[in-house]
């Protein structure tokens, strides 16, 4: 049964353990207060606070996911003692507190609400707890880069609790919990932690030790294939630790965590220097039985793939703007679609290179992201490293009107990848692969000539002329900060691919989405601009109520698209704000968006040797 109540603390007026003692660093002890009401409690040591009163602080933003998203407004009754003495303490912004002066040693109280369902912050119940020390844990100020010690107890209630991390271990039990430390303050918050009954499974790869846990695995034990998991995930790994490393095939890090939180229906990652926190749907875990890999399970692995392409690129590889991180305010940098959207071009042809789907199943997937950046009108509005800058703002707070607005710098800017590559490989003796390792060279690895300043928002056109000797102001011009898609339909022809255009489903020819109701009725979700539903006047919000003079269902919607005629005036009934309205509007359909990309059967020998060898196809 859940413990209600929180755990005994230990006397103030106790002295420090001896690590500590000697240490200027603060050091944590992280316990569960309420598992029922979500509450972490945390207490913070500082042997010797500064003389004019103490400050403490919490990041706004966690690097990986980019918006503000204000942690400290879960955090609850900080209090104070020096020496056993109660102090004073007060809210000096609203990510800030600042401890009264006192000689010390100063021990900080509180608590944390935890129950976000997601890989950015903190989630506590009664069957598993996780959190990222970016959303609970203080830093002291001005003790930044010192040594953090960090004490982390097994709730009462769940003793068989394991706990997984990669943050180093100092003193730890074989269960995983007991005291780790950190050498500076952004080193302790890029460890997320995962406890509860955890299925675990290991590999070694690159010289470096690997391993999943999964959460809720007494749920989940005996129906996930752990053998064919590791498996899979060793292969692509290794391919990915190749083309970094060709030479020495060496992991950037001595161990690597995939945390999974398995939901209902989530999916999502956020990358970490040697570790990712993961979420995924049930579904998407192999099963034993499961002979063929399914698309849930595809699409898992892409998502195991890009957050561990993420290790080098973004954790190691860093834009300017994040060296060093200001985790109080938005550090904004154009080269999100380098950084994101060249991963996301990475994460499924790395899948494809470890020979875990086809070669079809590759073009589908490829298909899929052109199609939807088609359908996307603010490709139109806003050119991919705009979309980069205006992440903090646009992208990460998404409303109805988002796909008119802006576009995905993870789906755009890995279609820009493409044809960067495909353009290297018909064109130069590159290809992508040489300047993602002169990147990882320069930028990256631990003896790079430019890893403190890292990449510069101007640099990749001149990298690109080091490496192909071609220019590539016009493409930038027209690609990166204009808003013309590349040229991709014939790029893909000098690779033995087919493209061809089939036709849209109705609501995307008419540009209109919908979610139906219960009873039936459709109520507006989005309105794409430029297209019937806009010339009609629906807006997001709207109920459908009749088409023609029928109750608008999506059926009616699809058989009347597939029946019209150009000239055929639509009249259409909508309620908005309860009060009824009435439109007509000439039907028309928008150019169709769909792509379908297919091998082509008989290339010839120089073409099919160039899609080999993008593909990573032998024979």
């Amino acid at each position: 049964m859940t413990s209600s109540r929180a755990p005994r603390p230990a006397s103030p007026a106790n002295t420090l353990q001896s690590t500590a003692n000697a240490a200027t660093g603060p050091t944590y002890r992280i316990s569960v207060a309420d598992a029922q009401a979500h509450q972490f409690y945390v207490e913070l040591d500082l042997a010797d606070p500064a003389s004019g009163g103490q400050e403490f602080w919490l990041p706004v933003w966690i690097p990986g996911s980019y918006l503000v998203r204000e942690f400290s407004r879960h955090v609850l009754q900080v209090r104070a003692w020096c020496a056993g003495k109660p102090v004073a303490v007060d809210k000096i912004a609203k990510n800030r507190w600042k401890a009264a002066p006192c000689k010390g040693p100063l021990r900080l109280r509180y608590a944390v609400y935890a129950f976000d369902l997601s890989v950015r912050t903190a989630y506590l119940d009664n069957t598993r707890a996780f959190f990222n020390a970016s959303s609970l844990l203080l830093a002291a100020t001005g003790r930044e880069q010192h040594t953090h010690l960090v004490d982390i107890v097994c709730p009462d209630f769940a003793p068989q609790w394991t706990l997984a991390t990669t943050l180093p271990a100092l003193q730890c039990a074989a269960s995983g919990f007991g005291t780790r430390q950190a050498h500076s303050y952004a080193e302790l918050i890029d460890h997320p932690v995962e406890m509860g009954e955890l299925l675990r499974l290991e590999f070694s790869v690159g010289g470096a030790a690997h391993a999943m846990v999964i959460a809720q695995g007494g749920l989940l034990r005996n129906q996930v294939d752990d053998k064919r998991l590791a498996r899979d995930l060793k292969r692509i790994c290794r391919a990915q630790i190749a083309l970094f490393e060709p030479r020495s095939k060496r992991a950037p890090f001595a161990q690597y965590l995939f945390m999974v939180a398995p939901t209902a229906d989530g999916y999502g990652g956020l990358e970490h220097a040697d570790s990712t926190a993961l979420m995924c749907s049930r579904r998407s875990l192999p099963h034993p039985r499961m002979a063929e890999a399914n698309s849930d399970y595809r699409d898992f692995l892409g998502l195991c793939s890009h957050e561990y392409f993420h290790a080098w690129n973004v954790k190691r590889i860093k834009p300017q703007a994040f060296t060093p991180y200001d985790l109080e305010r938005e550090n904004a940098t154009s080269l999100l679609w380098l950084f994101e959207g060249f991963t996301a071009y990475y994460d499924d042809l790395m899948v494809l290179r470890a020979g875990l789907i086809t070669p079809q199943q590759y073009l589908d997937g490829l298909a899929r992201t052109i199609g939807a950046v088609q359908r996307t009108p603010g490709r139109l509005v806003q050119s991919v490293s705009e979309a980069s800058a205006d992440a903090w703002t646009k992208y990460y707070r998404p409303d109805e009107n988002t796909p008119n607005a802006t576009v995905s710098y993870y789906q755009l800017g890995a279609l820009v990848a493409l044809s960067i590559d495909l353009r290297l490989r018909r064109d130069s003796a590159a290809a992508l692969d040489d300047v993602m390792r002169l990147l990882w060279t320069r930028y990256g690895r631990t003896d790079a000539p430019q890893r403190a300043q890292g990449v510069a928002e101007d640099a990749l056109p001149a990298l690109l002329k080091e490496l192909s000797g071609l220019d590539w102001r016009g493409f930038f011009r027209r690609h990166v900060h204009g808003t013309e898609l590349p040229p991709l339909k014939a790029q893909l022809a000098q690779f033995g691919v087919t493209w061809t255009t089939p036709d849209d489903a109705a609501l995307d020819a008419l540009g209109l989405s919908v979610q139906e109701q219960p009873g039936g009725w459709l109520n507006v979700q989005r309105v794409r601009n430029g297209g019937w539903a806009e010339r009609a006047g629906l807006a997001a919000g709207d109920l459908l109520v009749a088409l023609n003079g029928e109750r608008a269902r999506k059926s009616l919607l699809e058989r009347s698209h597939a029946l019209a005629q150009p000239g055929d005036v639509w009249r259409v009934t909508t309620m908005r704000q309860d009060v009824l309205q009435h439109a007509e509007a000439p039907w028309f359909a928008l150019p169709n968006s769909r792509v379908q990309l297919q091998m082509a059967d008989k290339p010839p020998a120089a073409t099919r040797q160039r899609r080999s060898a993008w593909l990573g196809l032998h024979g």
